[in-house]
């Protein structure tokens, strides 16, 4: 389904594309086999967390036993539980994914949209399969694991075994991320760039407090959840532009003073 969709999208972006052209390229050949291999890598990633040990309650008892052993970085967070908390951390997490289509709305952007939707899928499809890889080769108790406020039944699964990293912080920071640096790359003269990066940091970041505030995470669970999401949401499309964007012919087609149409080709040089 996703592939179907993306081709249609791309088809369409290259049947439809307006005069403005894009600072960034999509190579079928290299992109395919890279998004490709990156959901593979995820499904991989979850089959490895789904055979993984759930806990018993020896090992909980063990957990809490080694709560003053935790980094003084995390320590604060261990024993955290709320579920009021991990449901208000949903919010900005979806609201996240829609921050790239909030792209729409600049007329540059929106000529290229097809091949912007299958980087901004490459860049989730990287980020995915680095969480899940992770998520499955470590086991990392989840804060609440060493209280009892959180249900014996959550505290026992599987899930439990996944604090490192944050999935959440870091598919947030992907997407908020592409998304100011897209709209920067489009718009490099643009006053409004500043608080675009603002809000790309600080939805993550919120995701991020809350996660800790339920118990879902420690503190360096965020952090590099946080890290590796804003980088794959800014160096993905980096990857992607175009090797010379100071020369670039362009189709022109306009009307005169005398009311004459004209077509022809603009060469432009940016310095």
């Amino acid at each position: 389904m996703i592939t179907t969709l993306l081709t249609f999208l791309l088809l369409s972006q290259i049947l439809f594309a307006q005069q403005n052209t894009s600072p960034y390229e999509w190579k079928w050949k290299r992109d395919g086999i890279w998004t490709g291999a990156a959901f593979a890598a995820s499904a991989g990633g979850l089959l490895i967390i789904s055979n993984k040990d759930s806990y018993s309650d020896a090992d909980l008892a063990q957990i809490r036993s080694q709560k003053d052993n935790i980094n003084f970085i995390d320590r604060w967070v261990a024993g955290n539980y709320s579920e009021n908390a991990n449901k208000i951390s949903d919010i900005p997490f979806a609201l996240s994914f829609a921050a790239p289509f909030a792209l729409l709305l600049d007329k540059k952007t929106r000529n290229h949209s097809g091949q912007l939707f299958g980087i901004y899928i490459e860049s989730l499809a990287t980020t995915s399969a680095l969480f899940t890889i992770t998520a499955g080769l470590s086991n990392r108790s989840r804060p609440y694991t060493y209280g009892t406020d959180a249900p014996l039944e959550q505290r026992k699964s599987i899930t439990a075994t996944r604090s490192f990293y944050s999935g959440h912080v870091a598919a947030t920071a992907t997407a908020t991320f592409f998304a100011a640096k897209v709209y920067q790359d489009f718009n490099p003269d643009s006053r409004a760039i500043p608080y675009i990066y603002a809000g790309a940091a600080i939805l993550p970041a919120a995701v991020g407090y809350y996660r800790m505030q339920a118990g879902q995470h420690f503190l360096t669970d965020v952090m590099l959840g946080y890290t590796l999401g804003a980088l794959a949401g800014y160096y993905i499309p980096e990857l992607h532009k175009k090797k010379n964007e100071a020369l670039s012919f362009q189709p022109i087609m306009d009307q005169n003073f005398y009311g004459e149409n004209y077509q022809g080709l603009s060469l432009r040089y940016t310095f």
